[in-house]
């Protein structure tokens, strides 16, 4: 047992984690916030997603660009430019996680690492602590309020909260990819040639030989212009939150890297002396567990570009599905100047009294989770998470009844935008 008691915890240190944690002590909580590998990012860090997906919009009459993930998020991408570790929207995640840390420290909050959710004690809607798993043994956790920014709920799963997993019918998420790095690839001939590499990749599989259902292969370029990033696997029809099989799907992966390398050195000038540098330490997650909130974010409602009367964070990136089963992505695009908002409702378990959700497991539909899963979006639920904690905390009430217009207000004057 933890002989301390924190005003909030937050299990999970991506960047949802992150802008919670952040938000919560910027608001006068005293903030845990426990990761479970020795670093900060989340998917970046640990599943090698990169670049930032596109959060920005134009507005089609003036031209001007509105950026729709703001707040902490902008003040990372400000700190990771500034230390050089940032281009062509991707970025140096060895160096997120220093600014992680800094960004953390100079707001007090206290970090603990290595640490996995394990149990959850519950009284009634009340959470009353958290066990995590690390190298003391089982170590108790307790607080005021809690935020899950785990990407698969475990907190409200270990908790009974009720959830959905995947899509409705079959439960199949979307598939899982292994991120993997190249280097040694000529930096001018791959600037060249990176719009034919897709049709080339599709020419080879139509032969029926590549073993991989992933046919639109995504390559970028990184921070370092000899490396190029792929996501570029494609494992289907596994459940990302099933041990076993989430082993078969690493072991499916790493061969369909031995693949990529194979294909980009045989068919792709600039590519003839290229060599894996690094795959992610695990497997990407698009979609797992996703709870069953006070409110169900839908498509419809995005695509109709509702402004909720609680909306707590906004987006447009598109509703990008890629095929369950096999090949092929399926995307609704926003036209410009459009988007949505996500209302702050989502963010709560059903009935909930201490504990809220951030990430890509809050309260959304199959498709509607294709959009609101990326990086910065995530970010900005969880400062909306973090700032809500803070505010109940002040309010002594229960997270779904914090008052709205000061969240709102509190958000904005802490410089997000929330439409």
């Amino acid at each position: 047992m933890s002989n301390k008691h924190y005003d909030v915890i937050v299990i999970g240190g991506g960047l949802a984690g992150c802008g919670a944690a952040l938000a919560a002590a910027r608001n006068g909580a005293k903030t845990l916030l426990v990761e479970r590998i020795n670093a900060l990012g989340g998917a970046p860090c640990t599943m090698g997603v990169n670049p930032f997906m596109p959060y920005k919009t134009r507005n089609p009459e003036t031209g001007e660009v509105i950026p729709l993930s703001r707040g902490i998020f902008a003040e990372l991408e400000d700190n990771l430019r500034e230390v050089g570790a940032m281009r062509h929207n991707a970025f140096n995640a060895e160096w997120m996680k220093i600014v992680l840390n800094r960004m953390m420290l100079a707001s007090g909050v206290e970090l603990l690492f290595n640490s996995v959710a394990a149990s959850v004690k519950r009284e009634g809607d009340r959470i009353t602590s958290v066990t995590v798993s690390n190298k003391s043994g089982l170590v108790e956790l307790e607080a005021s309020y809690y935020i899950d920014c785990t990407g698969d709920a475990d907190v409200a799963m270990l908790a009974d909260f009720p959830y959905r997993l995947g899509r409705p019918g079959d439960q199949l998420c979307q598939p899982m990819t292994l991120c993997f790095q190249i280097c040694n690839v000529d930096p001018e001939k791959f600037d060249e040639i990176q719009p034919t590499i897709i049709p080339k990749w599709q020419e080879e599989h139509k032969k029926g030989y590549i073993k991989n259902p992933m046919t639109e292969i995504m390559v970028f370029h990184t921070p370092i212009p000899s490396v190029v990033q792929l996501n570029a696997t494609r494992i289907v029809k596994k459940n990302p939150t099933d041990c076993w099989e989430l082993t078969q799907a690493d072991i499916e992966a790493r061969e369909q890297i031995v693949e990529l390398y194979t294909f980009l050195r045989k068919f792709i000038p600039g590519f003839e002396n290229c060599h894996i540098v690094n795959s992610a330490p695990q497997t990407g997650v698009r979609e797992s567990r996703m709870i069953d909130g006070e409110y169900v974010l839908s498509a419809e409602e995005m695509k109709d570009c509702v402004r909720y009367p609680d909306r707590i964070a906004a987006g447009n990136y598109d509703i990008d599905i890629h095929n369950p089963e096999g090949s092929g992505t399926s995307h609704y695009f926003f036209p410009q100047g459009q988007y949505y908002t996500i209302p702050y409702r989502s963010l709560i378990p059903k009935n909930a009294e201490n504990l809220l959700v951030a990430g890509r497991c809050i309260s959304a539909t199959h498709e509607a989770q294709a959009s609101i899963r990326i990086l910065p979006i995530v970010c900005t639920l969880g400062e909306a998470a973090g700032t809500a904690a803070a505010l109940a905390l002040k309010a002594n009430c229960n997270v779904k009844d914090v008052d709205i217009s000061t969240l709102q207000k509190t958000l904005t004057d802490a410089g997000a935008f929330i439409g």
